[in-house]
């Protein structure tokens, strides 16, 4: 997802610059949009053609990542116990509508109200608003200021694309944390939280990297390379989701029985490893929707390399992870092996037009390494009980994915992102600039979110509470909380 296409850097056609003025301050914000390609230089009905074809590719894409949620249920489910599946399988259903009301109502306004157009959908302008703060002779983004709840565009084909697009991606992010923070979070509580992450938190670091806000203006403003470039959310859905559940969990508390006093640490074993493991393939099966789907066009040929890329890191990551602790312990653990795959995936899913087969490979192995490491030390340093791994996976391997871009893009796509001339390059490749916008971005991740998300459970721990009654806890949280057995004898 981006605010324009790349283009190879071996594409020389012309290209043009279309500037929308914002907000009341009458800041301005520049999208590069590409010149019409070859189906369009035949005139108008070409181009219509064009653009519904690549209509029917976003649509494509926001379905698969929208089944996605069904691979969540099952991994989270699985991952955990019996006495918690009811309720495991609650947070990751009501996800979804408490998740789209509320980015309807004000995330996508916030996250994309200042985004003029989308080129590769629509020959039209969009109107649209965005808050910036003038700093040093520059303007820069900070949040949305149009279309809340899609009235100003209820009629643009390119916008409720668009919408639904970014909204099973928010819907990703807010998932995360019910894996981190499952089997004693008070079901009200997460209610809250749905509504926040779904209408606030993920909208705003959305808005600085996908809306044209301050992180995508570094390069145009700072000089770092093409600012913070994010192909398809290893920060703004996978760390931002990672962060926030490293909050909740650290203020939860670990589970009943998983830090002992004498320092060991208990066995709380999933019930279903082969639920998990389906889910892990749901997962892998729909991030095609993820990263091919964020071209937003079927027409870029990219979609073919961002593909491969994607499988070949899903797979270094779930052989790294299996091949690592099968030495270590002298078996194979396939529950980090599934996480390790979704590791690959998410620290792919920001470089994955960027890089080459070659660097997806190493990406995914890191990032599968990255699993084990993190889950670790979080459990034997931090005492930070994660019952599926979310933090790590998401989290973690979120981050490594957006350095990674800073260091391996090629320079043979991206001409044009974020307002800059030129491919993307990373540090490897001659741009020293491109990780100091991705370093940045990360770092602004970490302690951005962290801090908002602190600030907010903290509220609702006054106001409500987070976690269930130790009696809930020990009971399942499926009968005295849910009202409901997942496994009823």
């Amino acid at each position: 997802m981006r605010i324009a296409r790349g283009k190879s850097s071996r594409d020389r056609r012309p290209r043009r610059t279309l500037a929308a003025a914002t907000g009341a301050g009458g800041a301005a914000i520049v999208f590069a949009a590409l010149a019409a390609p070859a189906w369009a230089q035949g005139g108008a009905p070409w181009a219509e053609l064009g653009h519904s074809l690549n209509l029917a590719w976003v649509l494509i894409g926001a379905f698969l990542v929208m089944f996605m949620q069904a691979g969540f249920a099952m991994l989270e489910t699985g991952f955990t116990r019996a006495k918690n599946a009811v309720n495991t399988m609650a947070m990751n259903l009501l996800i979804y509508p408490i998740g789209l009301i509320g980015f309807w109502l004000a995330g996508y306004g916030l996250m994309m109200g200042g985004v003029s157009a989308w080129p590769s959908l629509s020959g039209a302008p969009i109107g649209s608003s965005e808050l910036a703060l003038a700093i040093g002779g520059h303007r820069w983004g900070v949040i949305g200021c149009a279309k809340f709840a899609l009235v100003s565009v209820s009629h643009d084909p390119a916008s409720l694309a668009m919408f639904l697009f970014a909204v099973v991606f928010m819907d990703t992010a807010a998932t995360i944390p019910t894996g981190a923070m499952a089997e004693r979070w008070k079901f009200s509580a997460f209610f809250v939280y749905g509504l926040f992450m779904s209408m606030f938190l993920y909208p705003l670091y959305g808005n600085w990297v996908w809306g044209g806000g301050w992180l995508a203006q570094l390069g145009i403003n700072a000089g770092l390379g093409h600012g913070q470039v994010d192909f398809a959310g290893s920060a703004v859905v996978h760390m931002t989701g990672g962060v926030a559940g490293l909050a909740g969990a650290r203020l939860l508390g670990p589970r009943i029985g998983k830090f002992r006093r004498d320092g060991a640490i208990g066995l709380l074993p999933g019930h279903n490893i082969p639920l998990a493991v389906l889910g892990t393939l749901v997962l892998a099966f729909g991030w095609f929707g993820f990263n091919t789907g964020s071209t937003l066009a079927a027409s870029d040929p990219r979609i073919a390399l961002i593909a491969v890329n994607t499988v070949l890191a899903s797979a270094g990551g779930a052989l790294a992870a299996i091949l690592y602790l099968w030495r270590r312990y002298n078996k194979p653990d396939i529950a980090m092996a599934c996480n390790g795959l979704l590791g690959g995936l998410v620290a792919i899913t920001a470089p994955c037009a960027f890089v080459t087969p070659e660097a997806a490979v190493l990406i995914g192995v890191i990032a599968g390494l990255l699993v084990v490491g993190g889950v670790l030390t979080l459990e034997r340093r931090f005492r930070i009980d994660d019952p599926v791994g979310a933090i790590s996976v998401h989290g973690l391997c979120g981050m490594w994915g957006a350095l990674s871009l800073g260091l391996f893009a090629d320079g043979t796509y991206g001409d044009g992102w974020n307002g800059i001339a030129g491919p993307v390059r990373g540090l490897f490749y001659g741009d020293a600039g491109q990780f100091g916008a991705q370093l940045i971005g990360v770092i602004v991740n970490f302690v951005v979110i962290f801090v908002l998300a602190t600030i907010f459970f903290r509220m609702v721990e006054r106001l409500i509470g987070n976690r269930v009654p130790a009696e809930v806890e020990w009971s399942g949280l499926d009968s005295l909380e849910m009202g409901t057995d997942a496994y009823p004898s």
